[in-house]
């Protein structure tokens, strides 16, 4: 068994460290906003007080944060992975950013004659616990090889995607499905229902359909009365950084994202509309709301 640093104990962190230390792993965790570690020390989880002291001495360091100034800075920054990192050691960044900024990383450990992987997570915590979320990593093969059993605690399917970069390039695509999936979702039941049909039998009827999905499956509920949860899995500001990323890519790459486009709006419209703090498939709201259903 191995072990772990683990940087970053939000929503994600909390049910990912669970699973690596269920599977034996010994976890050390780090959090850039105290108090977050309580329960999972409960389990235990040890504390570290820096970055650079969770990458101490560990076989593997992982680290899901919020973007990727944030990666740079527990990556590369002062009291970094990067200044304690062992030559045999694999830092493995499972957020979800530009493929540019993770490349960047990861030249300098490159430089430093470390290994850094890209290696996001497809999933949310709901997906996480039922041990049905999958990652995706790209960088350097050895490293792959080196950092796969810990990687197959958080998720039981892990695949190698390529080069450095590659693996959140691919994540991002993903997502760009994931969300259109998602408002596209919201549309179709705000059309059913603005022609009569019930909502509880719209939902049900498309989850046992040939567009359902495992996405819709665990979050189409959400839209029916009084089951919204309080705490979203992404709330749309949330969701919207990743379609940042998307759009940005598509800009980037020149290559006609309109769907993304088009999904983003209605985002915009739900934020607008004072849903923002909801889930993201909030939009179906947004959706009635704009077709004049009260």
């Amino acid at each position: 068994m191995a072990i772990v640093g683990f940087i970053g104990l939000g929503d994600m962190g909390q049910v990912i460290v669970p699973r690596l230390l269920e599977a034996g792993h010994q976890v050390r965790g780090w959090n850039r906003t105290p108090g977050k570690d309580a329960a999972l020390v409960e389990l235990g989880m040890t504390t570290a007080p820096t970055p650079a002291a969770a990458a101490l001495g560990a076989d593997v360091v992982l680290s899901i944060v919020t973007d990727g100034k944030a990666v740079e800075q527990v990556a590369c920054g002062p009291d970094g992975v990067l200044e304690t990192l062992g030559p045999d050691a694999v830092y493995a960044d499972m957020s979800t950013i530009s493929p540019d900024v993770s490349r960047s990383v990861s030249q300098k450990f490159t430089d430093a004659g470390r290994i850094m992987l890209d290696a996001p997570l497809s999933g949310s915590p709901v997906t996480i616990v039922q041990g049905k979320a999958s990652v995706m990593v790209g960088g350097d093969k050895i490293g792959f090889d080196r950092a796969e059993e810990v990687l197959s605690a958080v998720g039981p399917t892990v695949n190698y995607i390529g080069g450095s970069g590659l693996a959140v390039q691919l994540k991002l695509s993903v997502n760009l499905l994931l969300m259109v999936e998602v408002i596209a979702f919201g549309e179709a039941v705000a059309l059913a229902e603005k022609g009569g049909v019930n909502r509880e039998a719209a939902v049900q009827a498309i989850l046992n359909s040939v567009a359902a999905s495992p996405v819709l499956g665990y979050r189409g509920p959400f839209i029916l009365e009084g089951h919204m949860p309080e705490k979203p899995l992404a709330d749309v500001a949330l969701q919207q950084k990743d379609m940042t990323l998307v759009l940005e890519q598509g800009r980037l790459l020149a290559s006609p994202v309109p769907l993304a486009v088009a999904a983003n709006e209605m985002m915009n419209v739900s934020r607008g509309m004072g849903l923002g703090h909801h889930d993201f498939v909030v939009a179906h709201e947004a959706y009635r709301r704009m077709g004049g259903q009260q």
